[in-house]
């Protein structure tokens, strides 16, 4: 194992199904998407777990919990974070999972209900 690389676990979310285990370089985020086995995936949610060695505690690994997600294809940034959809709308929730309220599913470039900040 590379000095870098983390054991990582990849949990389906809905049926705690384990889709395996893999060594990854960087640390992903809630939000954030994964390809594996030529499927994209949603991290949900990340838990570490640590081991006690030489009297201190160490990230030993990681358990993401992930959903099937086609990758957006809308993004814009705010604040230095990609969020999804157009961000200079008044219903757009400001997030990595989720667009807006009123068109949680749809495309910003024809909502009916846009409305420039």
């Amino acid at each position: 194992m590379e000095q870098n690389s983390l054991p990582t676990e990849v949990i389906l979310s809905q049926s705690a199904q384990s889709l395996g285990s893999i060594n990854l370089d960087w640390m992903p985020q809630p939000g954030n998407y994964l390809a594996l086995a030529g499927q994209t995936y949603a991290v949900l949610e990340r838990r570490h777990r640590y081991q006690l060695k030489a009297g201190r505690y160490q990230l030993h690994r990681i358990s993401l919990y992930v959903q099937s997600a086609p990758v957006p294809t809308e993004t814009s940034w705010m604040e230095g974070r990609l969020v999804l959809g157009d961000a200079n709308c008044r219903f757009n929730a400001h997030s990595e999972l989720m667009r807006c309220a009123v068109n949680p599913q749809g495309s910003c470039g024809n909502c009916r209900y846009f409305e420039a900040r």
